[in-house]
């Protein structure tokens, strides 16, 4: 009796402890998030952080998108601002140029190369308008002595190599105008290459002639070569023939999401060994495969197919399409991609291809956007997962800009030997 007593006595001292025990240890789980973030917020102060695709020029370039105020991007799907990059402790980022692919004449080049133009004049007009907080640059360099200064750093790259045409000279002239990388291809194949996402994809015929001609003068000036979106043998046609590591501005490991977009661990392995790096895009379908909403798939499909040619739109039609699309997600709202799931694919890549060939490259306003990454102001999260997952200081830094900057200077260098 006395024992069964004892038992009655020690179950409800248990069931007393029991929560006392719970709110211990998620207390200390709190405080461990918490000196996270304070770790989070010291590396970022120190290293430097770089997004190396973003396309918000999609936003200023003419219209009156005000990059020194921070937009919410619940009411106009912005992802990028000045402020906003301050928030996440980003200091610089790359501003694509980025021109749709369209029909390969004559005429249809000196539009697109115009648009092009104009497009890398509205970035110099914009930083300029904000040169106390920003600045153009154009070496790796400038980028850290920028964030010494307090600044935000804006480089400028090129997104479809469509904008050259058949007119090689033209990358020289780019380059001169600041231009640090060019985007060989976007979602359809062009005169230097091959896409992953051509409809003709299967005839996969990889770098052209002309192509490889511009693989030689982008390493004679010193300009990185992106290989992102390009097909599977474009890939390997351009790492056999350039002479300095190329970069995928913004891809995913494919061993994780099976997109044409992403790289496979063969591919991973071969820009490794080539000293390359891929730069991390947090496009949600990218990272992490949708699953089936036939309601949602059918109201996206019914919108779509009332702006047949998109990148043929007026801005003015390209605004309204936004527009729709945004009331929709309200609507019917997709779901996305996690930070979790973005270090998912970090930690593979550094599995395959080793901690020295990984970045970021968000593709904010031309798409990316995670749950827990949704804008700018929140990279810092990013940060944070890599902390909980062990990775270190010196680690953390290699994938927010160190390794980026290793393949700028190796690029930049070879045209000085």
């Amino acid at each position: 009796m006395i024992e069964i007593v004892k038992g009655l006595k020690m179950g409800k001292l248990l069931l007393y402890l029991i929560p006392a025990l719970l709110i211990f240890i998620g207390c200390s789980s709190m405080k461990t998030l918490t000196e996270m973030k304070k770790t989070a917020d010291e590396l970022h102060y120190k290293m430097l952080t770089i997004d190396t695709h973003t396309d918000t020029p999609l936003r200023f370039y003419g219209r009156n998108y005000d990059l020194s105020v921070r937009h919410d991007v619940k009411e106009d799907g912005s992802k990028l601002d000045f402020p906003r990059m301050m928030e996440g402790g980003l200091d610089a980022v790359f501003f694509a140029a980025f021109v749709g692919q369209g029909s390969l004449t004559d005429s249809a080049y000196a539009e697109v190369n115009q648009t092009a133009t104009k497009i890398i004049d509205s970035i110099y007009s914009n930083v300029q308008k904000n040169k106390d907080i920003a600045e153009l640059a154009f070496t790796a360099d400038d980028a850290y002595r920028i964030k010494a200064e307090g600044k935000r750093a804006i480089y400028i790259g090129v997104e479809n190599g469509y904008a050259i045409g058949r007119d090689i000279s033209l990358i020289k002239k780019f380059y001169e105008k600041g231009v640090r990388y060019i985007t060989l291809c976007h979602t359809q194949n062009n005169d230097l290459c091959d896409s992953s996402t051509d409809p003709d994809s299967l005839n996969d015929k990889g770098l052209s002639e002309l192509g490889k001609e511009a693989v030689t003068e982008m390493n004679n000036l010193g300009m990185m070569i992106d290989i992102s979106h390009a097909s599977d043998k474009t890939f390997y046609d351009v790492l056999e023939l350039s002479r300095t590591p190329i970069i995928a501005s913004h891809s995913c490991a494919k061993a994780l999401c099976n997109h044409p977009r992403n790289l496979d661990d063969d591919m991973l392995k071969k820009l490794a060994e080539k000293d390359g790096v891929i730069q991390l895009c947090i496009y949600s379908e990218y990272v992490k495969t949708p699953k089936p909403n036939p309601v949602r798939d059918s109201v996206v499909a019914a919108l779509d197919a009332r702006y047949p040619d998109y990148n043929d739109r007026t801005e003015e039609q390209k605004d309204l399409y936004r527009k729709e699309k945004r009331e929709l997600n309200k609507i019917y709202p997709p779901e996305l991609a996690t930070v979790s799931d973005v270090v998912d694919h970090i930690d593979h890549i550094v599995n395959i291809a080793g901690i020295d060939h990984i970045g970021i490259g968000t593709d904010f306003d031309g798409g990316g956007g995670v749950e827990g990454c949704f804008d700018a102001s929140e990279m810092k999260n990013i940060t944070v997962e890599l902390l909980k997952r062990g990775y270190s200081d010196d680690d953390i830094e290699k994938i927010w800009g160190g390794n980026f900057m290793r393949v700028f200077h190796k690029v930049e260098n070879f045209i000085k030997q």
